[in-house]
């Protein structure tokens, strides 16, 4: 007689679930929890099931093309304000409200004192 192993919690209703879940951008434990079952079973299935890990991270990627959608609609209404944020975020070196100060610059300790000297006027004695 063959062994019997327990019944498996990756029934259509539970991959229904886990997919609802990714649908709405929940993390591999969030949508485990959500699902009711423990992540290293989500994990197990995924590699035993490389397909559906593929659709998974895919799933994931729908809130943000919902939201891209929800801008872009908004920006063909004539919105200035989605306009004006989408500019400031998407082509920041012509519409960026941030100054990027480069800081890559390397100082020995005796450029710094003199460049301090010259900002306040003042010299480092203790040297």
């Amino acid at each position: 007689m063959a062994d019997v192993g327990r019944p498996t919690v990756m029934t259509k209703e539970t991959i229904d679930k886990l997919e609802e879940g990714f649908l709405m951008g929940f993390t591999d434990k969030e949508a485990s929890l959500y699902a009711n079952i423990d992540v290293t079973t989500l994990y197990n299935y995924c590699n035993d099931n490389p397909n559906f890990s593929t659709r998974k991270e895919l799933l994931k990627e729908q809130p943000k093309i919902m939201a891209k959608q929800n801008i872009i609609k908004s920006i063909k209404k004539g919105s200035e304000l989605d306009s004006k944020w989408y500019l400031e975020r998407k082509s920041k070196n012509e519409f960026s409200l941030k100054q990027e100060i480069d800081n890559s610059h390397k100082f020995d300790d005796g450029a710094i004192n003199e460049l301090i000297e010259s900002i306040t006027g003042l010299k480092d004695e203790s040297n």
